[in-house]
């Protein structure tokens, strides 16, 4: 699939962009790096890379991310697109976590910008990162080295992670959603509640569905293929139809959202909805111990 030279972005965004961003140090950056050799320590045998993925151009990028320069480039151009800030952006995920988690699960982690949040916002954490691109995630390992953070990265698919169940505290996505036809978006979070202890905290920071279905010009300006299925639907929905409760979700600067979900605590026969639980890092009152985890991740306040 050809990349499409009559977008917006091809035609006039793009070549502003490479004004702002130090091509010659990326370039430098890419040719430094032996991207097969590197990508093949997370390539995994047993991950099928599903059509949705492999089949479409994203951003403008031939193949999408299963390619270096989609994780060489990303970084540099995302900083650019994410009114007014992508740190102000991404930080609001980590500002809307309930939880004092011990192990948490990015999930379509890219280069690891948000994974690496997670993991300096709770330093004791374990931290998992896990991508489709093995690319991204030779570009991900890189950050976290140069940023000294112990994370785990790993090739999977979000919808079939391999991982146990009831085997984290928080599960995260951002900017994952919007390029992931509805179908996929409702089998990950069907899989992010089976992930979760009772008690735990999903979180998806993406676009603002309702602005978002009033500016179907978006799609002109970057190659985004599921963007309009996504704007038509209802994270909110999708949370509570794979089973999670105290579903919110946050306007972020009008242009993006963040959904918060809770996966109740089963009480013999009741389930118990956490609606007013606000953990900061270090909270005494929380074990951070990983002794005999799984364990719900936090206790319902009185």
């Amino acid at each position: 699939m050809a990349v499409r030279q009559d977008t917006i972005w091809e035609r006039f965004l793009s070549p502003v962009v490479r004004l702002l961003i130090d091509e010659q140090g990326w370039r430098r950056y890419a040719e430094s790096v032996d991207w097969e050799k590197e990508s093949d320590r997370y390539r995994r045998a047993d991950v099928t890379i599903p059509t949705y993925y492999s089949s479409q151009n994203f951003h403008g990028i031939k193949r999408g991310y299963l390619n270096s320069g989609a994780a060489v480039t990303y970084d540099p151009i995302t900083q650019y697109v994410l009114p007014p800030n992508e740190t102000i952006v991404r930080q609001a995920l980590i500002d809307a976590i309930q939880v004092q988690p011990r192990r948490i699960l990015d999930l379509g982690c890219g280069t690891g910008s948000t994974t690496l949040m997670l993991k300096q916002a709770f330093p004791q954490a374990e931290v998992i990162g896990l991508d489709l691109s093995p690319y991204m995630l030779v570009r991900a390992s890189h950050k976290s080295q140069n940023a000294g953070l112990d994370i785990s990265w790993r090739h999977g698919d979000a919808e079939r992670t391999g991982f146990p169940d009831a085997s984290f505290d928080l599960v995260t996505a951002s900017l994952l959603f919007h390029e992931t036809p509805t179908v996929v978006c409702q089998a990950i979070l069907h899989e992010a509640f089976r992930l979760l202890v009772s008690g735990g905290q999903v979180l998806i920071l993406d676009g603002n569905q309702k602005t978002i279905r009033q500016l179907d010009w978006l799609n002109n300006v970057f190659e985004e293929p599921y963007i309009e299925e996504y704007a038509s639907g209802s994270v909110d929905a999708w949370m509570g139809a794979a089973g999670f409760g105290s579903v919110q979700t946050q306007d972020v600067w009008w242009i993006n959202q963040v959904t918060s979900g809770i996966k109740p605590i089963v009480s013999g026969a009741r389930s118990v909805q956490r609606n007013a639980m606000h953990y900061t890092p270090g909270d005494t009152t929380v074990d951070n111990g990983l002794q005999g985890f799984p364990l719900p991740a936090c206790s319902i306040l009185p």
